[in-house]
């Protein structure tokens, strides 16, 4: 009996153990819960704070990473082919570890346009402006979202991203004409790539001699990709587009065939000299013409008829040896005030200030040239060249100036004389130097006198002669810019060409008639354009295209008047496929009206 009562005191015992054990486990694991999820809260926290640091935009980083794992990367793009193509992406990451971005896989992720393999011949995009250079290509890597789980938590970028490759962000040209003109209006094209919008630089480059023009480009301090690895091993933008438009781009440099203008030149002056307006105005500065507008004082009214030219100074390279006995000729010339800027010395706003109101602009070849967008209309433009350099080969600043409406008049002038340059030989190549070749290529080189068309970007002899300094022949010099100067268009006694186009004619229409077996006449009527009874147009012509059915070759006219009967070569009992439109001012074409089919 005693025994059994033991027993049992002994399983209450137990039972009362176990029950204590089970609670504490309880209690420790329900312990170990609120303290993961208190650290899972630090660290989202933590990872709020660092999205927080990026931007001023307050992101809620629980509902972002839910989006993230839900719905993975979307990307929808516009452009057919790698070279034309911009995309705008939902969630798209970059692991700084691997210098990868990444596109996260889930039931609700997009991608168009789908390419599968041919994402990759060669590349889905360009990041730069610069077409198919295949330093410039841009790519992602895929994983399925579940792979977040075992990856670093993200920082998350809540602003409107602009992602991209400078091209060459220490020479002035390419920064304007390569970046800037192409990022803006890249910007111009999505409306959510405001002032806000952050740009992203991912080809690796510093900072660069004038990372303070990229900022004018946003309110939003860029990025470099060096500094994406201070935010996280795995940063992901809310909200990005990458690549950039090149339909601002006039100039090729020569990696495929010589450098000259590009084939398909799509902007125009009016393009141009609007995006240095916005620049002007983000460094306040005020254009001459504005000043105009808004009326001035009689102080006003002595600036605006102190015209002045504007010489650039370079004073390491490519100089121009002579530079004082120049300025005094040009002054003496034209009677000017003659006035040097150098970038070596001056701030690029001081610069802009004082070319924006020049009458001329005066320099060797060189990146400097670039700011000759900043010139009011009607200036000039005079480029230098040292000898053996072909003017007519090396053209970026040309065609900047004779885009239609930049309204430049653009002057070049080249020293022939071999006895007036100065060669640096022992210098490094990159700065011209040959003695690093081959005596024979050496004896070569500075025998020859026209550096031959040579692809971009390390020919020997196109360096070793454009870093040349020059001893400018002051007569031959102002006997070319004088000759260049009779042929300049006065803006103040014509206005700038109008570059409206027509609309189509409007009621074409034809009628037949047959005057014997072999005679016929065909009579084709039509309506202005809609658009011409608000225009003042000089010159109005029509051009009608007469096609036999059946038949390779057509008869075009161009006619003065609305209505016209044709009867040589018109044949009876025939069909002619019949086309006509509008031209203005010769050049100025409007499109074709529906084709009339007359039957005679």
């Amino acid at each position: 009996m005693r025994a059994s009562v033991a027993g049992c005191r002994m399983s209450v015992g137990a039972l009362l153990n176990g029950l204590l054990v089970s609670v504490v486990a309880a209690l420790l694991w329900k312990y170990s819960k609120l303290s993961e999820h208190a650290a899972l809260l630090e660290e989202e926290l933590h990872m709020t704070r660092q999205s927080q640091e990026l931007s001023q935009a307050r992101i809620d980083y629980h509902v972002a990473l839910q989006a993230l794992h839900e719905h993975g990367t979307r990307m929808v793009c516009t452009g057919k082919m790698h070279t034309d193509r911009i995309c705008r992406f939902d969630y798209l990451c970059y692991c700084s570890e691997a210098e990868e971005f990444v596109f996260f896989h889930s039931n609700s992720s997009v991608m168009l346009p789908n390419l599968g393999s041919r994402r990759f011949q060669p590349a889905l995009l360009d990041l730069s402006s610069v077409e198919d250079h295949n330093t410039q290509y841009f790519n992602f890597l895929e994983l399925p979202a579940a792979a977040l789980k075992f990856m670093p938590k993200p920082v998350f970028v809540p602003d409107v991203t602009l992602i991209l490759n400078r091209f060459n962000p220490d020479n002035l040209m390419h920064v304007f004409h390569d970046d800037l003109l192409p990022a803006f209006y890249t910007m111009k094209q999505y409306s959510d790539l405001d002032d806000e919008a952050r740009l992203v630089f991912m080809e690796g480059w510093g900072e660069g001699p004038h990372f303070d023009l990229y900022r004018l480009l946003s309110s939003k301090q860029p990025l470099l990709k060096e500094q994406l690895r201070n935010f996280g091993k795995l940063m992901c933008f809310t909200k990005s587009y990458v690549g950039l438009s090149k339909m601002t781009t006039w100039y090729q440099y020569g990696f495929v065939q010589p450098q000259g203008p590009k084939a398909n030149i799509l902007v125009s002056g009016n393009e141009i000299r609007q995006f240095a307006k916005a620049l002007m105005e983000k460094m306040n500065i005020t254009r001459l013409e504005e000043a105009e507008k808004d009326g001035g004082s009689v102080e006003d009214e002595k600036e605006k008829k102190d015209e002045y030219i504007v010489v650039f100074s370079r004073s390491t390279t490519r100089l121009i040896l002579n530079e004082a006995e120049l300025i005094m000729a040009l002054a003496q010339e034209f009677q000017m005030r003659v006035v040097t800027v150098s970038l070596e010395e001056q701030s690029f706003p001081s610069i802009v200030q004082v070319i924006s109101r020049a009458s001329m602009l005066v320099s060797m070849h060189g990146a400097q040239l670039i700011t000759s967008l900043f010139l009011p209309r009607g200036a000039a433009v005079v480029e230098l060249f040292p000898f053996a350099v072909n003017s007519e080969q090396y053209t970026p600043y040309k065609t900047l100036a004779s885009l239609p409406g930049m309204d430049l008049h653009y002057i070049s002038w080249r020293n022939t004389q071999e006895e007036n340059t100065v060669t640096h030989p022992d210098r490094p190549w990159e700065q011209g130097g040959i003695t690093h070749l081959e005596k024979e290529e050496q004896e070569r080189i500075l025998t020859s006198k026209d550096v031959p068309r040579h692809l971009c970007c390390r020919n020997p002899e196109w360096l070793f002669r454009i870093y040349q300094d020059t001893l400018v022949d002051i007569p031959s010099f102002l006997e070319v810019l004088k000759e260049g100067m009779k042929t300049k268009p006065s803006l103040k006694k014509s206005k700038p060409a109008s570059t409206v186009h027509p609309g189509r004619v409007r009621e074409a229409q034809c009628q037949t008639s047959v005057q014997t077996t072999n005679e016929a006449k065909l009579t084709v009527s039509w309506q202005i354009p809609w658009n011409l009874k608000y225009l003042k147009v000089r010159e109005v012509k029509y051009e009608v295209w007469i096609q036999e059915q059946g038949e390779n070759t057509y008869m075009p006219y161009i006619l003065p008047q609305q209505n016209y009967t044709f009867s040589e070569n018109i044949k009876p009992f025939t069909t002619y496929l019949v086309w006509v439109r509008c031209i203005f001012n010769k050049n100025l074409l409007g499109p074709f009206a529906d084709v009339l089919m007359c039957r005679t």
